[in-house]
């Protein structure tokens, strides 16, 4: 599988990367395994997660998915095989939250201990944090690569106008910079990105790994009336957003190309998105591994001129 390069972090991705926001909720540990030996044994090599995940459940604190992965790595022997990206920012209680040095350098132990590792290859600013200086949480980050705990890092959830002073920060201090970066994006979500955020990202080589590939499962055609929200633990948000005339002219033509392609919704989708210049790799979540399976598929979907312009015209904004 033909890896893609990951901004300028000398990291190598495929095309596709598994979001481990489901492991601890939606998924339990075995299942985990499963899906994560049918991913790794497929070729890909790029899993997502965060210290966060999956605090929203009852009964849950935060560290649920790391620690699942944690355990894969230390069953499976192949944590070699694995870009790993996890992500510290949001609150964890309410002293542990933010992008302090403080709570970064505590934070990344508490990481590692999960994951059972001793490097993370890709550490994320999950949330921005204008309490701090961003030299201080950018120096933070240069400590942890000089200690060799982590290799480079990324940014979440970040506005145009922050990811440039983030840039500009590391340039002016001699600091590490954020070599990715995760937004909103899909064939439905298109506009937070594309306004400003692609050509900043485009401009400074800073790769793309997009959460909320699929719109919550909308993409893959899961939801096509209002009775389909109960599908899943997403299916209420899905359903009150996408079903509009907008999202139905979005379904037939993926419909209509999966028909054509002897494809599916969902991996027409995410070649969409593969194919578009500055996305490195998008996330998707699985639950089943008839989902992630596939998913996995679009990797060697290659969509055609006209297939793209029709897609571009159902959903442009």
């Amino acid at each position: 599988m033909q890896k893609r390069k990951l901004g300028n972090s000398g990291l190598e991705v495929a095309p596709l990367c598994f979001g481990g926001n489901v492991f601890g909720w939606t998924v339990s540990e075995n299942t985990a395994f499963d899906l994560l030996d049918a991913f790794v044994g497929g070729g890909f090599n790029f899993v997502d997660t965060a210290d966060i995940y999956s605090r929203w459940i009852p009964g849950n604190k935060g560290g649920e998915s790391e620690t699942i992965l944690g355990k894969w790595f230390k069953h499976s022997g192949r944590r070699k095989d694995v870009i790993l990206a996890t992500k510290v920012g949001f609150e964890m209680a309410p002293d542990k939250k933010g992008l302090s040095k403080k709570h970064i350098m505590a934070s990344v132990d508490e990481s590692l201990k999960r994951l059972q590792t001793d490097y993370i290859d890709l550490y994320q600013s999950h949330t921005d944090d204008e309490t701090v200086p961003q030299e201080e949480t950018l120096a933070a980050y240069q400590q942890l690569i000089k200690d060799g705990k982590v290799r480079a890092i990324g940014a979440s959830n970040f506005t145009p106008r922050r990811l440039v002073q983030a840039i500009a920060t590391a340039r002016k201090h001699g600091l590490p910079s954020y070599q990715s970066l995760q937004p909103e994006y899909n064939l439905y979500d298109r506009q937070g990105y594309e306004a400003e955020l692609e050509a900043i990202c485009r401009e400074n080589n800073i790769g793309v790994m997009n959460y909320y590939a699929l719109a919550r499962g909308f993409l893959s055609g899961k939801y096509r009336m209002p009775s389909d929200a109960g599908k899943s633990p997403r299916g209420e948000k899905a359903v009150a957003t996408y079903l509009n005339p907008r999202g139905y002219a979005i379904l037939k033509v993926l419909d209509e190309l999966a028909a054509k392609l002897k494809s599916t919704p969902a991996q027409i989708s995410l070649a969409w998105l593969m194919a578009r210049p500055g996305i490195t790799a998008p996330i998707a979540s699985a639950s089943k591994l008839e989902q992630l399976l596939d998913m996995m598929k679009a990797a060697n979907l290659n969509l055609d001129e006209e297939a793209i312009k029709k897609l571009d015209q159902a959903s442009k904004y």
